[in-house]
């Protein structure tokens, strides 16, 4: 948008203080900075607001099929932002807001940042609302409205996680829309009875659902998807007024705050029974507020069910809402009369299941007696379902009764379970992993017998992520530089970056890489001095890892390494060597003894380090707390090494290396995940892979892994176990780190992977010395990350899993809809 148009820029000017006084209610005297920021929001959500009802009119007209994402995590990050990007509303919000005195980069950073996820799985369930608008995609998220968020990550004196309320509501007022008419009942408990042909649940407890829409606008189209996030209500029965006026107002209360917990924290520590029973609560308030809605909504455009499976298509992002299929069964046999039979077979069209992980330990299980406690009938759907699946196996394989132990959904074994993965692949039509490596090792380990049994239904899209968020905001001097050379369709069309390879040989091109490289780095050198009270040198190699805290992602390798760089710089203090700025970031999950223990060590070693003269700041080490995509947007465009070096066969894709190589960051890594196809996309010049193959790793696994051999044949690797065992970086505890360099444990096999990841690094530092060769692979990095968009992949699912079409293409005229702000709007009339 023309932000020089001095009548666009005094209209949305005025439409602040509008929004201010007669929204807010605030005297532009007395704002604040975030009462700015709600002003401004509302003007700009008024615009995606005229989108959100485009894209229902356009929906509604051509009777598209549509698709329901649902997630138990959306990590949105900032909307502002994002939402000034795609409506192309950035530089006249920026004009406007001077005008009014006010600064855009300050109002922009008063954003909390929404506590709605974690890590990779939230982050991919954003790009993907924001492709899907893009893309054109008709879709809505469903997910959980967390008042306190996971939680707000601090560490104590002593380097140890401490976990804190993340109370990010207290000030989000102007984005979501409450949809108060938007209300489910949800039931929990009780028992089933059976009366003839049908079956009641009889429930104990029940809670209100209640809705609150957060609009995800296209870029550069005028059209927005829908976020939906449940809020949990106790219902007026489960507030006991009786108790209250006698004075007991404990008792009064016990129950309602007990009911609401359900949307208080995002993954509630499970470690304990309750905490498992508020889990599964969780995830079925999810999957029953959300089924009940998406029926609602299409008995309302189509009068019945009988068209539901060709109308819409449901995405189960990883099993936390797998229990929607037996919801939308239960909907269909006990609320709609249809028969068995044919709700299942509109169920199986209707669902698709993205699998997240390899490893069997990590596929969620949940005990027998545990679901038909909560939810009775939902046990006996599932069983039914598992009675009918394994009737037609044992059709297929009369004799094999391994194979119908090992594909039940029911796992017999020790406490009887029900395998949440089993009844997402045997429920839905289409199963994809997230990476080709991903998807060939799923469909040979975890899933073996049912890719025999449904070859068919397996399937793979690769991640992606959106360039408008991971270099347009985070990385704008980077972004200005591509749309110099290449023009700005980059951001829609990631391909085109290819474009760039032209430059790969222009010294002067690649100089202005290396400088705006050196101010990012700068800029977060800053943020830590001032946060932390760390001094960083921005030229020194930048070397991130910011994740989740995980043993397979081996954050604790990364320490190995760190301190052989220790002791050799010890060692041999006058060679020369290149200084190194190590960053870590991510959370650890609350009941997570072993990861809060390597954010523990991480903090000792630093501590240790970074005071110790004779290292002479050639090693900084760092750990930036409370990791979240804001804090993502300062570190990654600074980084120069992206670390992703979990065990071959453990990480499923990675979206954090599709980040860090689009920001020109070069990777060292291991076969896993994603990096097999980045490595392919780049080149094998530009990345530093390392360590052994899945083949290698299950080779081991099968000879009986033994760490102390590796202890044994390294001498610095002896070294720095004994140091750390022996309490060389925890003196006031020295057995702090015994069990976590166990000679005897190593799991994910470290110490195998030790030797190859050190010549890697030594690899990287040598290479770095030659500042035009580096700035030259970057680039390389940043060229050829095309095919990891975000839109990319909503296209690949919309295509192949979904089959639904784009709808039209609604070019975005921004000018015309700021003529329209406070006016009555001039868009095609809504039709109901």
């Amino acid at each position: 948008m023309n932000a020089t148009n001095p009548q666009h820029v005094e209209r949305v000017k005025n439409a602040i203080i509008h929004k201010l006084i007669f929204a807010l209610g605030c005297d532009p005297k007395e704002a604040t900075t975030l009462n700015w920021l709600h002003a401004a929001m509302r003007v700009v959500r008024d615009i995606s607001t005229e989108g959100r009802l485009e894209t229902r009119r356009l929906t509604l007209e051509k009777g598209s099929r549509q698709v329901y994402y649902l997630s138990m995590e959306f990590l949105m990050g900032r909307t502002f932002s994002n939402a000034l990007i795609a409506e192309e509303m950035y530089d006249v919000i920026k004009a406007a807001l001077e005008a009014l005195g006010q600064n855009v980069d300050d109002i922009i950073n008063a954003e909390p940042d929404p506590g709605l996820g974690n890590g990779g799985l939230g982050r991919l369930a954003a790009c993907f609302l924001d492709s899907t608008a893009t893309m054109r995609i008709p879709a809505m998220g469903y997910g959980i409205r967390y008042e306190y968020g996971m939680f707000r990550q601090e560490i104590n004196a002593q380097g140890e996680q401490v976990e804190m309320p993340d109370n990010w509501t207290s000030h989000e007022i102007a984005w979501p829309y409450v949809r108060p008419s938007k209300r489910y009942k949800i039931q929990f408990g009780g028992y089933v009875q059976e009366e003839g042909n049908r079956t009641l649940w009889h429930s104990a407890d029940e809670i209100t659902a209640l809705a609150h829409d957060y609009l995800v606008p296209g870029y550069d189209v005028n059209l927005a998807n829908n976020l939906r996030l449940w809020t949990a209500q106790a219902g007026s029965k489960v507030f006991s007024l009786a108790d209250f006026n006698r004075g007991d107002y404990f008792a009064a209360m016990e129950k309602q705050n007990a009911s609401e917990n359900v949307s208080r924290v995002l993954y509630p520590d499970d470690s304990t029974t309750k905490g498992r029973e508020l889990r599964l609560r969780q995830e079925y308030f999810l999957c029953s507020a959300s089924l009940q809605d998406i029926v609602r909504r299409h008995e309302a455009q189509y009068g019945s069910c009988d068209n539901l499976a060709d109308k819409i298509a449901i995405h189960l992002n990883d099993t936390h809402p797998s229990l929607a299929i037996p919801e939308l069964m239960r909907i269909l046999i006990d609320e709609k009369g249809y028969d068995w039979q044919q709700a299942w077979t509109m169920t199986q069209s209707i669902f698709s299941y993205t699998n997240h992980t390899l490893m069997s330990e990590a596929l969620e299980t949940w005990p027998v007696d545990m679901l038909g406690m909560i939810l009775p009938r939902h046990l006996k759907l599932i069983l039914e379902i598992n009675e009918v699946f394994l009737k037609q196996v044992q059709e297929r394989y009369p004799h094999d009764h391994d194979l119908i132990r090992r594909v039940s959904i029911i796992d017999e074994e020790g406490e009887r379970k029900v395998r949440m993965a089993w009844l997402s692949v045997i429920g839905s039509h289409k199963i994809n992993g997230v990476a080709k490596f991903h998807s060939q090792l799923m469909v040979k380990s975890i899933f073996a017998d049912f890719a025999k049994l449904f070859p068919e239904r397996f399937t793979n899209v690769t991640n992606g992520v959106t360039p408008r968020r991971w270099i347009g905001i985070a990385n704008p001097q980077l972004a200005t530089l591509i749309d110099d050379k290449i023009g700005g369709t980059w951001r829609k069309d990631l391909t085109r970056l290819s474009q760039l390879n032209t430059f790969a040989d222009d010294e002067a091109f690649l100089q202005q890489l290396a400088h705006i490289k050196r101010n990012n780095k700068q800029a977060l050198a800053d943020y830590v001095k001032k946060q932390l009270n760390i001094t960083l040198n921005p030229d020194a190699i930048f070397d991130v890892q910011i994740k989740r805290i995980h043993e397979y992602k081996r954050q604790s390798m990364n320490v190995l390494h760190i301190l052989d760089l220790y002791y050799r710089i010890l060692e041999n203090p006058d060679a020369d060597w290149q200084p190194r700025v190590f960053i870590f970031a991510g959370k650890a999950a609350s009941a997570y003894y072993m990861a809060k223990k390597i954010i523990h060590l991480i903090n000792d070693v630093a501590n240790i380090i970074n005071h110790d003269a004779r290292i002479r700041d050639l090693i900084k080490i760092v750990f930036i707390p409370n990791y979240g995509v804001s804090l993502a947007q300062m570190i990654i465009p600074a980084a120069d090494i992206s670390e992703q070096i979990s065990l071959a066969g453990t990480e499923a894709s990675g979206t954090s290396n599709m980040k860090f190589a689009l920001n020109g960051a070069l990777t060292v890594g291991t076969l896993d995940g994603a990096n097999v196809e980045i490595l392919d996309a780049v080149g094998k010049d530009n990345i530093f892979i390392f360590g052994n193959t899945i083949e290698e790793v299950e080779q081991l696994r099968r000879e009986g892994y033994s760490p102390m051999r590796y202890i044994e044949q390294d001498a610095a690797l002896s070294h720095i176990v004994q140091q750390v065992s022996n309490g060389a970086f925890s003196p006031d505890d020295p057995t702090r780190y015994q069990d976590l360099f166990s000679p005897f444990g190593d799991y994910y096999q470290s110490f195998a992977d030790f030797h190859a990841y050190v010549e890697a690094q030594n690899r990287i530092s040598e290479f770095y010395r030659d500042p035009i060769a580096w700035q030259r692979a970057a680039l390389a990095n940043i060229a050829n990350m095309g095919y990891f968009s975000s839109d990319r992949s909503i296209m690949d699912y919309a295509r192949n899993i979904w089959k639904i079409d784009p709808l039209d293409d609604i070019p975005l005229d921004s000018e015309a809809l700021v003529e329209r702000i406070n006016k009555p709007s001039a868009a095609k009339p809504y039709k109901t």
